[in-house]
């Protein structure tokens, strides 16, 4: 079956522009061209985080190592992990045990609280941060569905505080430099952007990554990379047709998403699988051109342009981690009064949640407490 997807509500005028339509030109210029700053010239902020396992761990390396903010607190309810954060980063301030959220929420000392939680967590933490008046970055994917991100959206609307899905990989540098030859005309007009991610976690039906509890499955936790790439270079697609495999827990184990453009003549086409390691390639294909980029195109890595069969160019940037241009993103955003970021735009998040809904429902895939919120 082929769906085709909803509109998303527009956000209020007041509200960032999205990342103009791929051939158009704006007098101004484009503003998410213009990222590529280092890190450490944004302002900085003290953050707080939730959850303390290994991608918070990166988080903070980001943070510390590259940026001018840093980690006022650190909230788990496993202590022995909230401590072993804490020594390791040198975190003042620790919360573990019931209440530990809440209390970190409410600490004065923190401007902004990033959630490293399980995505079936993303929307309660989101919506605790945001009712304190925390500025707030949720790890991808944002929530478990769309109107989960819609809530989160409307709560930090409504509270006048920033908010933001962690998509890092849209921030960094031959993200940048690719976005902006494409909107040079570079590659001509976009016709197909594909990628995969791929990795084979071990089996167990208790972990975050197969558990429906914890909103597991390799759709939410490596899909939405792809999907994500594949709306940043060609937008919000007119259907979405969804082929896959389930594993025993009931989430998805594989799928390969097909997302259509017909008005554009254009398609994309995301792998994402928990079966195996995959090559992790992704490319964009134009009229007149084509980039491929490296190798874990999702990290710190180069493209090739290639123009009339040939290389025509190569983006080569030694960046460390990654993390820490998203942070500057919402240090900037904060210290501007902006409520969300240009280069992942409220509507981006909603769009890119909604392809995956309806991916999940042609797979079969159904999360604790989905049914009786759509019934």
């Amino acid at each position: 079956m082929t769906a085709t997807l909803p509109a998303v509500a527009p956000a209020p005028a007041r509200s960032a522009s999205a990342i103009r339509p791929l051939g158009s030109r704006s007098p101004g210029g484009d503003p998410t061209l213009h990222r590529l700053a280092p890190p450490q010239s944004a302002p900085g902020l003290r953050w707080g985080v939730l959850g303390a396992g290994w991608i918070a761990d990166v988080f903070a390396r980001s943070v510390l190592g590259h940026t001018r903010s840093g980690i006022q607190a650190v909230a788990s309810r496993d202590g022995h992990r909230a401590n072993l954060y804490a020594r390791r980063f040198e975190v003042p301030t620790v919360r573990f045990g019931d209440g530990a959220y809440e209390r970190l929420v409410a600490d004065d000392a923190v401007d902004a609280v990033y959630i490293a939680t399980p995505h079936s967590f993303h929307r309660e933490h989101a919506l605790l941060a945001i009712a304190a008046g925390k500025h707030v970055l949720v790890e991808k994917a944002f929530a478990r569905n769309a109107a989960e991100a819609q809530e989160i959206v409307d709560a930090a609307r409504a509270a006048g505080v920033f908010v933001m899905e962690a998509m890092w990989t849209r921030f960094l540098p031959h993200m940048i430099e690719a976005r902006r030859l494409v909107s040079e005309g570079a590659i001509g007009e976009v016709v197909h952007v594909s990628a995969d991610f791929g990795g084979s976690p071990e089996y167990d039906p208790a972990s975050k990554s197969f558990d429906p509890a914890l909103a597991g499955g390799a759709l939410l936790d490596l899909g939405v990379y792809p999907i994500h790439l594949i709306h940043d270079f060609l937008g919000t697609p007119a259907s979405v047709r969804a082929i896959g495999a389930l594993a025993p827990t009931g989430v998805d184990l594989r799928e390969t998403i097909v997302m259509n453009y017909p008005e554009r003549g254009a398609m994309g086409i995301a792998l994402s699988t928990f079966e195996v390691d995959t090559a992790r390639l992704a490319s964009i294909t134009g009229t007149a051109g084509r980039i491929d980029f490296g190798r874990e195109w999702y990290g710190p890595t180069s493209f090739t342009l290639h123009r009339d069969g040939r290389k025509s160019l190569e983006f080569r940037q030694d960046v460390p981690l990654g993390w820490q241009y998203q942070v500057a993103e919402v240090a900037r955003c904060v210290a501007d009064g902006r409520l969300e970021s240009e280069i992942v735009p409220h509507a981006a998040t909603l769009e890119v949640m909604r392809v995956m809904d309806e991916a999940r429902a042609q797979l079969g895939v159904v999360y604790p407490g989905e049914e009786s919120a759509s019934a």
